[in-house]
């Protein structure tokens, strides 16, 4: 068992300073997630502080202590998803990208547009996949439908990235 595994053991079991633990490690994970679809700093940091709540308020409902993180970034899905639903409107900030290790350049710019133009289940798999690394079993579990609906979700998720990026002359390589 890993460690952050015995932390979500005990956050649930209503240990504070593992659940605080566990924040810490994935801190960086859902900053990027929120910046990913809100596209602005402080948005992120609020988003950041709002699923850290939701995560303490519904820790006892985590039944897999292996999929924390996964149910985690979900939870930052569905409150980004929200958010853009409000119509909030983002400006990303590049010196604080760059503060966080992550360059901003032209190509990720223009797959960032692409994205924002597909569905919101399309997003949100291509998020899952390929800005977190998580495998198909995981986002399976983590959306809770089969490893094969996935696959074909992902599949049909690419195609149509392909062709926004098509249409702008930019190219997809996955």
């Amino acid at each position: 068992m890993k460690p952050e595994e015995q932390w979500v053991l005990d956050a649930i079991k209503g240990d504070g300073e593992a659940f605080m633990k566990l924040m810490k490690l994935f801190k960086l994970d859902l900053y990027k997630t929120a910046l990913s679809y809100l596209h602005n700093e402080e948005e992120a940091l609020e988003a950041i502080q709002e699923v850290t709540y939701r995560a303490y308020k519904h820790l006892r409902s985590m039944k897999q202590p292996a999929y924390f993180k996964t149910w985690l970034i979900r939870i930052m899905i569905n409150y980004c998803n929200d958010q853009l639903k409000n119509n909030i409107r983002i400006t990303v900030n590049a010196e604080l990208l760059q503060s966080y290790g992550i360059s901003e350049n032209h190509t990720v710019m223009e797959l960032k547009d692409a994205m924002q133009g597909l569905d919101e289940r399309s997003r949100e798999i291509l998020t899952l996949k390929y800005f977190h690394d998580l495998k198909i079993k995981e986002i399976a579990q983590a959306l809770q439908c089969p490893e094969g609906t996935v696959k074909t979700w992902l599949n049909k998720a690419l195609k149509m990235l392909r062709d926004r990026l098509d249409e702008k002359g930019g190219s997809l390589n996955v």
